[in-house]
Protein backbone atom coordinates (compact mmCIF):
# COMPACT_ATOMS: atom_id res chain seq x y z
CA UNK A 1 0.00 0.00 0.00
CA UNK A 2 1.42 3.29 -1.10
CA UNK A 3 1.99 5.97 1.90
CA UNK A 4 -1.00 8.49 0.21
CA UNK A 5 -3.37 5.30 0.56
CA UNK A 6 -2.55 3.72 3.80
CA UNK A 7 -4.50 4.66 6.51
CA UNK A 8 -2.94 7.07 9.60
CA UNK A 9 -1.60 5.39 12.77
CA UNK A 10 -3.90 6.56 15.45
CA UNK A 11 -3.06 9.34 17.99
CA UNK A 12 -1.51 6.95 20.79
CA UNK A 13 0.67 5.82 18.26
CA UNK A 14 2.11 9.25 17.39
CA UNK A 15 2.31 9.74 21.22
CA UNK A 16 4.40 6.84 22.40
CA UNK A 17 6.53 6.72 19.45
CA UNK A 18 7.46 10.91 20.40
CA UNK A 19 7.89 9.68 23.85
CA UNK A 20 10.77 7.02 23.11
CA UNK A 21 12.61 9.29 20.65
CA UNK A 22 12.25 11.85 23.54
CA UNK A 23 14.24 9.82 26.14
CA UNK A 24 16.75 8.33 23.61
CA UNK A 25 17.74 12.03 22.88
CA UNK A 26 17.77 13.12 26.16
CA UNK A 27 19.97 10.48 27.36
CA UNK A 28 22.12 11.09 24.81
CA UNK A 29 22.66 14.93 24.83
CA UNK A 30 21.80 16.48 28.12
CA UNK A 31 25.66 17.17 29.51
CA UNK A 32 25.36 19.74 26.67
CA UNK A 33 22.46 21.26 27.85
CA UNK A 34 24.44 22.02 31.11
CA UNK A 35 26.86 23.95 29.70
CA UNK A 36 24.54 25.95 27.56
CA UNK A 37 22.42 27.05 30.90
CA UNK A 38 25.50 27.48 32.08
CA UNK A 39 26.38 30.12 29.53
CA UNK A 40 23.27 31.64 29.39
CA UNK A 41 23.11 32.36 32.44
CA UNK A 42 26.77 34.10 32.78
CA UNK A 43 25.95 38.13 32.24
CA UNK A 44 28.00 40.66 30.36
CA UNK A 45 30.82 39.20 28.04
CA UNK A 46 31.40 35.29 28.50
CA UNK A 47 34.14 34.22 30.08
CA UNK A 48 34.68 30.99 29.08
CA UNK A 49 33.31 29.11 25.70
CA UNK A 50 31.99 26.20 24.86
CA UNK A 51 34.93 24.36 26.16
CA UNK A 52 36.20 26.10 28.97
CA UNK A 53 32.50 25.84 30.66
CA UNK A 54 32.40 22.23 29.98
CA UNK A 55 36.20 21.96 31.31
CA UNK A 56 35.65 24.25 34.12
CA UNK A 57 32.36 22.26 35.54
CA UNK A 58 34.95 19.09 35.50
CA UNK A 59 37.47 20.33 37.29
CA UNK A 60 35.55 22.68 39.81
CA UNK A 61 32.37 20.25 40.27
CA UNK A 62 33.14 17.12 38.84
CA UNK A 63 31.94 14.95 36.12
CA UNK A 64 28.38 13.81 38.04
CA UNK A 65 27.41 18.28 37.50
CA UNK A 66 26.83 17.55 33.99
CA UNK A 67 23.77 15.34 35.11
CA UNK A 68 22.60 17.65 37.90
CA UNK A 69 18.59 18.36 36.89
CA UNK A 70 18.69 15.54 34.67
CA UNK A 71 15.60 13.81 36.61
CA UNK A 72 12.88 16.72 35.88
CA UNK A 73 13.53 16.38 31.44
CA UNK A 74 14.12 12.96 32.04
CA UNK A 75 10.48 12.90 33.58
CA UNK A 76 9.17 15.25 31.06
CA UNK A 77 10.88 14.39 27.69
CA UNK A 78 8.64 11.43 26.98
CA UNK A 79 5.19 13.38 27.56
CA UNK A 80 7.10 16.71 26.01
CA UNK A 81 8.41 14.80 22.76
CA UNK A 82 5.31 12.83 23.05
CA UNK A 83 3.26 16.38 22.96
CA UNK A 84 5.30 17.70 20.03
CA UNK A 85 5.04 14.60 17.50
CA UNK A 86 1.29 14.13 18.61
CA UNK A 87 0.44 17.60 18.33
CA UNK A 88 2.42 18.20 14.95
CA UNK A 89 0.52 15.20 14.09
CA UNK A 90 -3.11 17.00 14.92
CA UNK A 91 -2.63 20.29 13.84
CA UNK A 92 -1.26 19.24 10.57
CA UNK A 93 -4.42 17.08 10.36
CA UNK A 94 -6.75 20.33 11.30
CA UNK A 95 -4.36 22.50 8.88
CA UNK A 96 -4.78 20.35 5.83
CA UNK A 97 -9.21 19.96 6.53
CA UNK A 98 -9.40 24.19 6.74
CA UNK A 99 -6.96 24.38 4.33
CA UNK A 100 -8.59 21.72 1.20
CA UNK A 101 -5.00 20.76 0.67
CA UNK A 102 -4.70 17.03 -0.40
CA UNK A 103 -0.75 16.88 1.38
CA UNK A 104 0.94 19.02 3.23
CA UNK A 105 2.93 22.44 1.83
CA UNK A 106 5.56 23.88 2.91
CA UNK A 107 3.30 26.67 4.73
CA UNK A 108 1.35 24.26 6.35
CA UNK A 109 4.50 22.44 7.66
CA UNK A 110 5.84 25.53 8.87
CA UNK A 111 2.46 26.88 10.66
CA UNK A 112 1.53 23.06 11.96
CA UNK A 113 4.98 22.94 13.58
CA UNK A 114 4.38 26.51 15.35
CA UNK A 115 1.22 25.56 16.53
CA UNK A 116 2.52 21.76 18.09
CA UNK A 117 5.27 24.17 19.64
CA UNK A 118 2.76 26.63 21.17
CA UNK A 119 0.65 23.28 22.24
CA UNK A 120 4.10 21.62 23.75
CA UNK A 121 5.12 24.60 25.88
CA UNK A 122 2.49 24.88 28.28
CA UNK A 123 3.48 21.12 29.31
CA UNK A 124 6.72 21.99 30.03
CA UNK A 125 7.46 25.49 32.03
CA UNK A 126 7.47 23.89 35.60
CA UNK A 127 10.19 20.85 34.86
CA UNK A 128 12.53 23.47 32.42
CA UNK A 129 12.20 26.20 35.67
CA UNK A 130 13.07 22.82 37.91
CA UNK A 131 16.12 22.24 35.23
CA UNK A 132 17.54 25.75 35.04
CA UNK A 133 17.60 25.99 39.05
CA UNK A 134 19.37 22.84 39.64
CA UNK A 135 21.65 23.76 36.54
CA UNK A 136 22.77 26.96 38.00
CA UNK A 137 26.56 27.03 39.33
CA UNK A 138 25.17 29.45 42.48
CA UNK A 139 22.61 26.11 42.71
CA UNK A 140 22.22 25.18 46.82
CA UNK A 141 18.54 23.34 45.79
CA UNK A 142 19.07 19.58 47.42
CA UNK A 143 17.19 17.90 45.04
CA UNK A 144 13.90 18.49 42.10
CA UNK A 145 11.67 18.46 44.96
CA UNK A 146 13.28 21.09 46.95
CA UNK A 147 13.13 23.54 43.94
CA UNK A 148 9.39 22.89 43.80
CA UNK A 149 8.94 23.43 47.46
CA UNK A 150 10.67 26.52 47.98
CA UNK A 151 9.11 28.14 44.85
CA UNK A 152 5.90 27.52 46.08
CA UNK A 153 7.10 28.39 49.41
CA UNK A 154 8.20 31.68 48.49
CA UNK A 155 6.24 32.78 45.20
CA UNK A 156 2.91 30.58 45.45
CA UNK A 157 2.19 27.76 43.12
CA UNK A 158 2.20 30.15 39.88
CA UNK A 159 5.96 30.49 40.88
CA UNK A 160 6.67 27.11 38.89
CA UNK A 161 5.15 28.94 36.06
CA UNK A 162 7.83 31.83 35.66
CA UNK A 163 9.17 31.82 32.00
CA UNK A 164 5.86 31.13 30.68
CA UNK A 165 6.02 33.57 27.81
CA UNK A 166 9.63 33.15 26.81
CA UNK A 167 8.98 29.40 26.71
CA UNK A 168 6.13 30.10 24.42
CA UNK A 169 8.02 31.84 21.78
CA UNK A 170 11.06 29.50 22.45
CA UNK A 171 8.67 26.92 21.37
CA UNK A 172 6.39 28.21 18.78
CA UNK A 173 10.24 29.60 16.84
CA UNK A 174 11.70 26.20 17.02
CA UNK A 175 9.18 23.58 16.03
CA UNK A 176 8.25 26.36 13.07
CA UNK A 177 12.06 26.09 12.00
CA UNK A 178 12.26 22.52 12.67
CA UNK A 179 9.01 20.73 11.09
CA UNK A 180 9.07 23.70 8.49
CA UNK A 181 12.59 22.35 7.08
CA UNK A 182 11.98 18.97 7.51
CA UNK A 183 9.17 18.97 4.62
CA UNK A 184 11.41 21.21 2.83
CA UNK A 185 14.38 19.42 2.87
CA UNK A 186 12.37 15.69 2.02
CA UNK A 187 10.99 17.15 -0.84
CA UNK A 188 14.45 18.14 -2.33
CA UNK A 189 16.37 14.83 -1.06
CA UNK A 190 16.71 11.78 -3.30
CA UNK A 191 13.87 9.20 -2.99
CA UNK A 192 15.07 6.54 -0.59
CA UNK A 193 14.75 2.84 -1.84
CA UNK A 194 15.83 1.19 1.27
CA UNK A 195 14.26 1.29 4.88
CA UNK A 196 18.01 2.12 5.63
CA UNK A 197 18.12 4.91 2.78
CA UNK A 198 14.91 6.37 4.65
CA UNK A 199 16.57 6.30 8.20
CA UNK A 200 19.37 8.34 6.32
CA UNK A 201 17.08 10.78 5.12
CA UNK A 202 14.88 11.59 8.34
CA UNK A 203 18.36 11.81 10.69
CA UNK A 204 19.53 14.42 7.67
CA UNK A 205 16.28 16.09 7.71
CA UNK A 206 15.63 15.82 11.39
CA UNK A 207 19.53 17.43 11.79
CA UNK A 208 18.91 20.28 9.35
CA UNK A 209 16.03 20.83 10.74
CA UNK A 210 16.91 21.07 14.54
CA UNK A 211 19.71 23.43 13.26
CA UNK A 212 17.89 25.93 11.66
CA UNK A 213 15.21 25.83 15.04
CA UNK A 214 17.96 26.22 17.14
CA UNK A 215 19.14 29.37 14.71
CA UNK A 216 15.62 30.63 15.24
CA UNK A 217 14.87 30.53 19.19
CA UNK A 218 18.08 30.52 20.82
CA UNK A 219 18.03 34.43 21.58
CA UNK A 220 14.42 33.22 22.90
CA UNK A 221 16.20 30.33 25.33
CA UNK A 222 18.49 33.25 26.66
CA UNK A 223 16.22 35.13 27.51
CA UNK A 224 14.09 32.03 29.27
CA UNK A 225 17.21 31.58 31.23
CA UNK A 226 17.74 34.62 32.81
CA UNK A 227 13.65 34.78 33.51
CA UNK A 228 13.82 31.57 35.29
CA UNK A 229 17.47 31.80 36.92
CA UNK A 230 16.85 34.60 38.59
CA UNK A 231 15.75 34.93 42.33
CA UNK A 232 12.69 37.34 42.91
CA UNK A 233 12.51 40.06 45.24
CA UNK A 234 9.58 41.46 46.97
CA UNK A 235 8.70 44.90 45.53
CA UNK A 236 11.04 44.58 43.24
CA UNK A 237 10.09 44.82 39.43
CA UNK A 238 12.82 41.65 37.65
CA UNK A 239 14.81 42.93 35.40
CA UNK A 240 13.83 40.43 32.62
CA UNK A 241 10.04 39.75 32.40
CA UNK A 242 8.61 40.03 29.37
CA UNK A 243 10.33 37.88 26.09
CA UNK A 244 10.91 40.79 23.44
CA UNK A 245 11.77 43.66 25.74
CA UNK A 246 14.27 41.40 27.61
CA UNK A 247 15.76 40.90 23.98
CA UNK A 248 15.94 44.56 23.34
CA UNK A 249 17.96 44.83 27.36
CA UNK A 250 20.56 42.14 26.43
CA UNK A 251 21.09 43.71 23.29
CA UNK A 252 21.57 47.07 24.32
CA UNK A 253 23.61 46.22 27.11
CA UNK A 254 25.34 42.96 26.17
CA UNK A 255 25.71 43.18 22.27
CA UNK A 256 23.82 41.10 19.91
CA UNK A 257 25.90 38.18 20.38
CA UNK A 258 24.89 38.01 24.25
CA UNK A 259 21.21 36.72 22.21
CA UNK A 260 23.54 33.78 21.37
CA UNK A 261 25.39 32.87 24.43
CA UNK A 262 25.40 28.74 24.58
CA UNK A 263 24.71 28.38 20.65
CA UNK A 264 27.05 26.41 20.47
CA UNK A 265 26.41 23.37 23.16
CA UNK A 266 22.66 24.30 22.19
CA UNK A 267 22.82 23.64 18.09
CA UNK A 268 25.71 20.92 18.91
CA UNK A 269 22.75 19.02 20.84
CA UNK A 270 19.93 19.95 18.88
CA UNK A 271 21.08 19.83 15.16
CA UNK A 272 21.92 15.74 15.43
CA UNK A 273 19.49 15.62 18.47
CA UNK A 274 16.79 16.61 15.80
CA UNK A 275 17.76 13.96 13.73
CA UNK A 276 17.88 11.90 16.53
CA UNK A 277 14.54 12.25 17.29
CA UNK A 278 12.95 11.94 14.13
CA UNK A 279 14.84 8.95 13.14
CA UNK A 280 13.72 7.35 16.07
CA UNK A 281 10.23 8.38 15.90
CA UNK A 282 9.67 7.42 12.32
CA UNK A 283 11.29 3.78 13.44
CA UNK A 284 9.07 3.53 15.61
CA UNK A 285 6.40 4.43 13.81
CA UNK A 286 7.28 2.06 11.54
CA UNK A 287 7.50 -0.96 14.28
CA UNK A 288 3.78 0.00 14.71
CA UNK A 289 2.55 -0.23 11.15
CA UNK A 290 4.06 -3.40 11.29
CA UNK A 291 2.72 -4.63 14.30
CA UNK A 292 -1.18 -3.46 13.50
CA UNK A 293 -0.50 -4.60 10.17
CA UNK A 294 -3.03 -3.22 7.28
CA UNK A 295 -4.48 -0.79 6.98
CA UNK A 296 -1.53 1.44 8.35
CA UNK A 297 0.74 -0.16 6.16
Amino acid sequence: MTTEQRKPLPFVANFAAGAIAGVSEILTFYPLDVVKTRMQLETGKGKHGMVGTLTAIVREEGVGRLYRGLVPPLLLEAPKRAVKFAANDFWGKTYLKFSGESKMTSQLSIITGCSAGATESFVVVPFELVKIKLQDKSSTFAGPIDVVRQVVKKEGILGLYAGMEATFWRHFWWNGGYFGCIHQVRAVMPKAETPQGQLFNNFISGSIGGFVGTVLNTPFDVVKSRIQGASKVPGVVPKYNWTYPALVTIFREEGPAALYKGFTPKVLRLAPGGGVLLLVVEFTLGVFRKALGPPYI
